[in-house]
Parts: C-alpha cells; sequence; structure tokens
C-alpha cells in the first residue's frame, strides 16, 4: 500500500492517489469471501460451501470487492495523510480508478486546513465598558433578598389590597345574560397583576373576606371573544380568602436572618461588591468579543466549507442536548415550530463561521508566539475542571487525555496576549 501522488485541483484542496498491490488486495477480497460464504446461497451447495470462484460467476467477479475496499481504505488513507504531511479538515471522497493485475489505484479528495494571514494582533483597539453600581441596583437585590425572606399569611378576614392573592367565585353577564367562559369557583386572583378585564381587580381592593359584591366592567373593543368585545358586564363575585405576602422590615435582624452580617450597611456592601463582580465580569468578555472581532478583521482566509459545517454539527448536536434535558427532542421541536433541519441550521451559520475563523487566527498567534500549555497549566486546568465538577482530580485526569484541555489552554493564552498588548480605552 503506497501514495502515488498528491494535487492540488483547487484551494484547501488536496487529491491524493493510492495504490494497494494485487496480492494485499486478494488476501482482503478472501477474507470477505470467508465472512460472506454463509449468507449466501447457491444452487447445489451446502449454505457456507459454495466455492468463491463459483460465487463470482454467478454475482461477477467483483462480488466482494466494495467490502475489500471498505476494510483497506481507512489505513491506506491514514497511512497516505501521514505520508503527505496534511492537516486534513473533512472526511474523504473516494473513488477507484482501476482494478488490475498490478491493484488497485484509487483517488482520495480531502479538504485541508486553510492557510490563514493574520496581518495584526498586537495593538488592536477595543473600549472596556466602564463598570457603575447604582442604588437603584442595590435596592432591587435587596427587596429580591425581602422576598424571599417574605412569609405568607392566609387571610378569614378583613379587607383585600393590591398584591394579595384574593379566592374567589365569579359570574359574569353581559345584558343580564351570563356568558360562556365567564364563571369559576375558589379562583386565585392576583391582584395588581393585570391578568383580569382592566378594572376588574381594582373593584376587589377594599372588599372584605366573606363579602360579595358587583364588578362593573366594560370588555375592550379589540378583545378576543367578538360576542364580548366592547360590551359592558356585570360579575357576580364572592371573596372567600385573601393570601397576603408579608415582606420582613428592612433592618439589621433582617440582615442577620438570612446572611453572615450583621448590619444593614455590612450587607449592602457586600451586594455592591458582588454586583460589581459580575459587572466587571461581563465587562471583560464584552472587551474581548471586541478584539476578536477586531483580530478577525485582520484575518484573511479562505474557510473550507466541511469546516462550517462540522462546527454547525456541533451546535446542532450541543441544541439537542440542552432540549433532552428539558424533556424535549429536535423531532419534537421541529413538529412544535414548524421549523425544519435546515433552517435550524442556517441559524447558526454564522456563529459556526465566526468561531471557526477565531481559531484559525488563534492558531496563528499560537504559533507566531511559540505558545505552550506548560505541565502547570495542565494541573491546573484539571484542578478546575474537577473542582467545577465536585470530582476527584485523579478521576478527571483519567477520563480527559492532556490533548483534549491542551488546545484550551493555548487559545486562551493567546486571547490574553491580545488583551495585553491591545490599545484599550
Amino acid at each position: 500500500m503506497s501514495l502515488r501522488g498528491v494535487t492540488s485541483p483547487e484551494k484547501n484542496v488536496r487529491e491524493l492517489e493510492l495504490f494497494i498491490e494485487r496480492a494485499e488486495f486478494d488476501k482482503e477480497v478472501m477474507n470477505v469471501y470467508r465472512k460472506q460464504v454463509k449468507h449466501i446461497t447457491v444452487p447445489g451447495f451446502r449454505p457456507g460451501k459454495a466455492p468463491k470462484h463459483i460465487i463470482e460467476k454467478l454475482y461477477g467477479e467483483s462480488v466482494f470487492y466494495d467490502a475489500a475496499l471498505d476494510a483497506l481504505l481507512p489505513d491506506v488513507y491514514e497511512a497516505a495523510v501521514k505520508e503527505a504531511e496534511l492537516d486534513v479538515v473533512s472526511r474523504p471522497e473516494a473513488e477507484v480508478v482501476s482494478i488490475d493485475e498490478s491493484g488497485v489505484v484509487l483517488k482520495a479528495k480531502v479538504y485541508v486546513k486553510p492557510e490563514v494571514e493574520v496581518k495584526k494582533y498586537k495593538g488592536l483597539e477595543a473600549t472596556r465598558e466602564a463598570v457603575e453600581v447604582t442604588e437603584e441596583e442595590i435596592s432591587a437585590e435587596v427587596e429580591a433578598g425581602r422576598k424571599r425572606a417574605a412569609r405568607i399569611s392566609t387571610l378569614s378576614e378583613g379587607a383585600a389590597i393590591d398584591g394579595d392573592e384574593a379566592l374567589i367565585d365569579f359570574e359574569g353577564f353581559v345584558d343580564g345574560v351570563a356568558f360562556d367562559g365567564g364563571k369559576a369557583e375558589k379562583y386565585p386572583l392576583k391582584l395588581g397583576s393585570g391578568s383580569f378585564i382592566p378594572g376588574f381587580e381594582d373593584q376587589i381592593v377594599g372588599k372584605n373576606v366573606g363579602e360579595s359584591f358587583d364588578v362593573n366592567v366594560t370588555f375592550p373593543e379589540e378583545y378576543g371573544a367578538e360576542n364580548l368585545a366592547g360590551k359592558a358586564a356585570v360579575f357576580k363575585v364572592t371573596l372567600h380568602e385573601l393570601k397576603r405576602t408579608e415582606l420582613p422590615e428592612l433592618d439589621d435582624e433582617f440582615v442577620k436572618d438570612i446572611s453572615e452580617f450583621d448590619t444593614l450597611d455590612e450587607y449592602k456592601a457586600d451586594i455592591k461588591a458582588k454586583i460589581t463582580s459580575r459587572k466587571e465580569k461581563q465587562a471583560e468578555y464584552t472587551l474581548e468579543e471586541k478584539l476578536i472581532d477586531e483580530l478577525n478583521a485582520n484575518t484573511e482566509v479562505e474557510i473550507p466549507a466541511p469546516m462550517i459545517e462540522s462546527e454547525i454539527d456541533s451546535y446542532v448536536r450541543d441544541y439537542e442536548y440542552r432540549l433532552s434535558m428539558q424533556g424535549g427532542n429536535l423531532d419534537m421541536f421541529f413538529q412544535y415550530t414548524g421549523q425544519t433541519m435546515e433552517q435550524l441550521r442556517e441559524q447558526f451559520r454564522a456563529q459556526a463561521e465566526r468561531q471557526v475563523k477565531t481559531r484559525l487566527a488563534l492558531y496563528e498567534v499560537v504559533k507566531a508566539e511559540n505558545i505552550v500549555a506548560t505541565e502547570e497549566d495542565l494541573e491546573a486546568e484539571y484542578e478546575k475542571i474537577a473542582d467545577g465538577y465536585k470530582t476527584e482530580l485523579e478521576k478527571v485526569k483519567a477520563t480527559i487525555a492532556p490533548e483534549t484541555i491542551t488546545e484550551d489552554i493555548v487559545l486562551r493564552k493567546a486571547v490574553d496576549l491580545i488583551k495585553e498588548n491591545a490599545e484599550i480605552k
């Protein structure tokens, strides 16, 4: 088995001419015959006992050729790619050129990693977003904490206020006649939610538990049911019960109950620090994305289509996995949305193209700067993964090969180098 030659019929494409000695080919044909003969029925012979030449005469001389080539091609192709020192980015498209007494000649067309020109990766310009935390943001976080610590009381007496959940019976009438869909019993309605007809909830506020009363409203002109749109209606309502959310007082005692702090000021300072940290991380991420866009703008490359399609495949697999985590799958998604696989893949195309171009550009930076992943880098990454998954370090090392995380490490270093050498405002 050997590589006879390599040609470049078009950009980023290589065509390999492969040769398999006749003896090697015949040996594999015989292997295929031995495996398949037991399933071949030939008149006059017991199952599995028909001679090879009889089967070839009956079904054609090439009856075992395809299976033999399928078995031989992977090793032939892999050896040829290694010998030609090609960085292949697609599966081969193989065809048989000839089969004769000397052997088998094949051609395999593959796409290779493209040539990349990064014109500039140092001195890129970008603006980092200023980080500011407002009092409103701090207050919103404090209020969220109060709501999490709130106590819900059920009231069997007293008047309704905005924010209560009212348990009501109601029946609606238009011109004195009850209408379909206008009746319910023991219905929980959050007052102030705006989920009912405008004005309905407002008229419950102030009413007492156990009280029955009328609520007068007018259906909106654009109401879904044409027979009710724009009509005046009267609802007979009975208020059975109220559920009221009682927020704790905003003081030092509240802070002690829900946190490790002793005072409200300490609690607010901690909230401010956390919001600041969150915003700084987002600002740093946004800055890196801007620098990546600048890097891509300074990069010239013609990306082979298979690289884009392979990246889209990854996005589709990830999307399908996330659907499965929610109890769904792609078939259900397509059924409910009316989308097709082609449309879904097209949605990922721009993102995939950017990702592939970014990776190619960063690899050029890695090569230019001789960036490597040290043993210390690998150890730190393993520890980070183990900590993230709350598992033992040795189990992570046994599961994930160093080569798998080396790529992430060197590309991360390339991004850091670009950022360190950027002109950031």
